[in-house]
């Protein structure tokens, strides 16, 4: 196993290496498609994207397909609602229903498979960049080939969360500056995962407009000039498929796990409730907005299932999400 370690301040980031088993791949319904980046940017509100200076995320839209409309899993958190995006499952089937590292003797994944797992047992590279340490609950031994998130002690995880994770304790404000890096970290491992591994399934997460969210509030000037930088980081994304020559091989998919409201977020609001969704890439119909078709109602499962599908995957008979295929030119 290769890992792949650096030192951030007093965070340890941890990466590790798998070699997939060589199989036959799937035939997949678009076939110039081979690759799937999906780019979770955390505590992303979609009216708070189309008012700041985000010209790529524009730009993508422009060239693609996308809904300010699709809705994340009631609970409105982190890790259960990027779970529901990875799994295709709403939480009570996968059954992570926190949202922070876990002082538990033995780690616990989720109930079903993760897209990581799926794309792996048939061959596929894959790989995780996440600027949250307890993102390693999606990623079950064997199943990411390429992984990178920060590293928390299981003892300041136990201490903080012995204080009821209360934040303004020496313990959990310890445990707060270890369990998250910026963006930018974060995107140096993902772009160097593209340029050495060139992975058919990629998710990137980047939490710094949450991170702003939390401290100065959603939609605040503050806040607003975060999403301008993460939308430049979304571009260096884009250059280094550009490099790697994947850009018209690949599908980008940019969403969110939660908006926000004051400085938190949660369930039974729909400004926590209501994510964007954008697509882009080969055979995807442009400028449209899904909300011309009237039946169709986004759910965050549904990244799962269309990254699944393009990848030809079989979709599991307990997915809660649908592949998207009113996005794409003559999809079958």
């Amino acid at each position: 196993m290769k890992r792949f370690l650096g030192l951030f301040a007093a965070t340890v980031a941890l990466g590790f290496a798998q070699t997939p088993t060589p199989v036959t791949k799937p035939t997949r319904p678009v076939a110039e498609i081979e690759h799937v980046v999906v780019i979770g940017i955390d505590g992303l509100r979609p009216d708070r994207l189309l008012l700041a200076d985000t010209p790529v995320l524009h730009g993508l839209m422009r060239t693609g397909t996308y809904s300010m409309w699709m809705r994340t899993t009631a609970l409105a958190v982190t890790l259960p609602s990027f779970t529901s995006m990875m799994t295709g499952v709403n939480p009570r089937k996968h059954g992570i229903d926190w949202d922070r590292d876990m002082p538990l003797v033995a780690p616990f994944y989720s109930k079903t498979p993760t897209v990581f797992e799926l794309a792996s047992k048939v061959g596929y590279v894959t790989a995780l960049a996440s600027g949250k340490s307890k993102f390693v609950a999606m990623a079950k031994p064997g199943t990411v080939t390429h992984e990178f998130f920060p590293k928390v002690d299981p003892a300041l995880s136990a201490a903080s969360w012995a204080k009821n994770d209360d934040k303004t304790s020496p313990e959990g404000k310890a445990y707060a500056a270890a369990e998250k890096v910026p963006d930018p970290i974060v995107i140096g491992e993902a772009v160097k995962f593209i340029e050495s591994f060139k992975p058919n399934f990629l998710f990137v997460h980047l939490p710094s407009v949450d991170t702003v969210g939390h401290d100065k509030g959603w939609g605040s000037p503050e806040q607003l000039a975060q999403i301008a930088k993460t939308d430049a980081h979304v571009g260096e994304i884009l250059a280094a498929l550009d490099r790697a020559g994947l850009r018209e091989s690949t599908i980008v998919m940019i969403s969110a796990d939660h908006g926000g409201q004051g400085t938190s977020h949660g369930p039974d609001d729909p400004r926590s409730r209501y994510i964007p969704w954008i697509v882009n890439g080969p055979g995807i119909r442009k400028g449209m907005d899904l909300t011309q078709q009237a039946d169709l109602d986004l759910r965050t499962e549904d990244t799962c299932a269309t990254a699944c599908w393009l990848l030809g995957l079989a979709l599991p008979a307990n997915f809660d999400g649908h592949p998207v295929r009113q996005a794409f030119v003559g999809a079958p």
